[in-house]
């Protein structure tokens, strides 16, 4: 059973949020709350698997909110932001608080449900959409991912602010691809091998990045400066 907390400040919303996900076998609300602080308190007390978390309520708002869950050891629950305002500045202020998932409250009930799923996995969710968005706003081009003696490293303007993992050579390609916005099934058809190898190596990179989910290690990539903005992608791919 995956278990949803929800968080916006007008009952409403709140209402037909719950109805909609309470439909689908195998999802119960466990929870509601009206601003940030009261989904701190809750998502303790409860243990959602998922918080569907509004951006503008009174008092802590969504992303201040998000911020201080994704850093409570206690808190293990993924962080669906969902919004009536289709701003970059709310998307990448969302991503960088820690959420997984950008959602518009414009979207069909069968997107809420999916999206919820999808972050009960482990897995993250942005719309195509959003995704190229968040490449544009952070790689400004194709990327490559160089290796530690990579003349594209040594001639960094800037070090990378913080230490940078030490990635094999495949899963530099992967990043690479990821940060592209290419799925897992097409980074197998991209790299000639299985699914799950690159299930595998993904899984290998959150680790060494440190980060929670894909669209997490996309942002690390970029401003930490893994990946190399406005380069050739791995392999001369398209």
């Amino acid at each position: 059973m995956t278990r949803v907390l929800i968080v916006d400040d007008q009952e409403l919303v709140r209402a037909g949020f719950r109805i909609i996900l309470q439909s689908e076998p195998g999802i119960e609300v466990v929870g509601q709350a009206s601003n940030g602080a009261d989904a701190i308190r809750l998502a303790i007390e409860l243990a959602p698997d998922v918080i569907c978390m509004d951006v503008q309520m009174p008092g802590m708002d969504g992303l201040e909110a998000t911020r201080l869950l994704v850093a409570d050891e206690r808190v293990r629950s993924s962080v669906l932001i969902l919004t009536t305002f289709d701003r970059d500045d709310y998307l990448f202020d969302a991503l960088r608080a820690g959420a997984s998932g950008f959602l518009l409250k414009t979207a069909s009930p069968e997107n809420l449900i999916e999206a919820v799923q999808i972050l009960a996995r482990g897995d993250a969710l942005l719309s195509p959409g959003v995704t190229r968005r968040v490449i544009e706003r952070f790689g400004g081009g194709a990327p490559v991912v160089p290796t530690s003696d990579s003349p594209l490293r040594q001639a960094a303007a800037e070090p990378p602010p913080c230490e940078i993992p030490d990635l094999t050579d495949r899963e530099s390609e992967v990043l690479g691809l990821v940060a592209r916005g290419y799925s897992n099934a097409e980074i197998a058809t991209e790299l000639f091998v299985g699914e799950a190898t690159v299930k595998t190596h993904v899984s290998n990179l959150l680790s060494k990045l440190g980060v929670r989910d894909r669209i997490h290690a996309v942002v690390f990539a970029y401003e930490n400066g893994v990946v190399v903005r406005g380069a050739a992608p791995p392999n001369g791919g398209a």
